[in-house]
């Protein structure tokens, strides 16, 4: 199956490269937009000094490791959330009859190869956030450990999505406030809000393992909420978990599905 995802990913990565000034205007637009998402960062610290407790160089850091994870998802296998659109056209079937996996299918369908500006942005701000941080190299290892599993977790946010419009027909505005808003809800020290929504992102949408938990032990900070050191190290044990109820999800929605008859 990945196989066969490149060979389609790279088939829609041609044909958009036929247009390269296009393809190039694209690419730097997404750049730029995502990154007024970390210019409201800089603006703010123009006007104080900490938030939540947290220095300009560490919320970079989170930021970062959010938006980095959240971009290369949003690059492979966003094009779920236009499950519904398939739904309403009579499309979806054509997938299902299909010899490969129906996620597949939908999550490569029209790639968007200059989606990557938003990657490059992410990468970036992470770049300048660890040149100003002296992080330990005994607790470096767990950068690039936040970031793989940063990506599980949201392409499995992205699959109970489309599994969602899957059964209701159309609610991409449902998905979209769990994925969209979860990206933007990580960009940001947990700790800025409440004690219920934390506790929310960490024991029910695990959205917490993206960047806060595991960017509490990088940075040598303390849990606001108390909560005891080890979870700092269960982001893979909350992506593999949250990936198998996404792929459960996703089966119950495809055996529920009904035909549009069109």
């Amino acid at each position: 199956m990945i196989r066969i995802y490149v060979l389609l990913a790279w088939t829609w990565t041609r044909a958009a490269a036929q247009y390269p000034v296009s393809f190039a205007l694209m690419t730097a637009g997404g750049f730029v937009v995502s990154g007024l998402d970390a210019a409201v960062i800089w603006v703010i610290f123009a006007n104080t000094t900490s938030l939540a407790g947290f220095g300009l160089p560490e919320v970079l850091f989170l930021y970062g490791v959010s938006g980095l994870a959240f971009a290369i998802s949003d690059l492979l296998f966003s094009n779920v959330d236009r499950v519904s659109q398939h739904i309403r056209a009579g499309t979806f079937d054509v997938f299902l009859i299909r010899p490969v996996s129906s996620f597949v299918q939908v999550a490569v369908d029209r790639f968007t190869p200059h989606r990557i500006g938003r990657t490059l942005q992410g990468a970036a701000v992470l770049g300048v956030a660890l040149s100003r941080l002296d992080v330990p190299l005994a607790r470096a290892w767990m950068i690039p450990v936040m970031v793989a599993c940063g990506i599980v977790i949201f392409t499995a946010v992205f699959a109970l999505g489309g599994a969602a419009q899957i059964l209701l027909t159309d609610a991409p505005e449902v998905a979209n406030a769990f994925t969209y808003g979860g990206a933007m809800l990580t960009q940001y020290p947990l700790s800025v809000y409440g004690e219920s929504v934390v506790r929310g992102v960490t024991f029910i949408l695990p959205l917490a393992f993206v960047n806060w938990q595991p960017g509490l032990y990088v940075l040598g900070r303390e849990d606001p909420l108390g909560l005891p050191y080890w979870v700092r190290f269960l982001s893979p044990a909350a992506a593999l978990a949250l990936a198998l109820a996404a792929a459960l999800a996703w089966r119950a929605g495809i055996r529920r599905y009904r035909s549009t008859g069109s």
